[in-house]
């Protein structure tokens, strides 16, 4: 066994969870896990990698770029910014 290999076995290792699901949407996971071949698991993990991977706020590149175009529109960004961060509800702000 060479070094670092060992940490290899812990690679599959998942953690248990609870997620409450509601009836209706069950039963859509389900048809698609079936039409797909693969288990309510499987479809279920592949959606939420699919969505934390996705790029969910502006690149500060993006950003600092819009600044430098004028001052109106740098003043617009940051009013945009402020904006979008006071309407959410739900979820805590990205950090942007």
């Amino acid at each position: 066994m060479n070094p670092g290999s060992h940490r290899d076995i812990f690679v599959d290792i998942f953690m248990p969870t609870t997620v409450h699901i509601p009836p209706g949407l069950l039963k859509s996971v389900d048809r698609r896990a079936r039409a797909l071949g693969v288990s309510r698991n499987r479809l279920i993990v592949r959606a939420l990698e699919r969505a934390v991977s996705e790029r969910s706020e502006w690149s500060p590149e993006f950003l600092d770029r819009l600044r430098g175009v004028d001052r109106e529109t740098a003043d617009a960004v940051d009013q945009l910014l402020g904006d979008v961060l006071e309407a959410r509800r739900s979820k805590l702000p990205h950090r942007l």
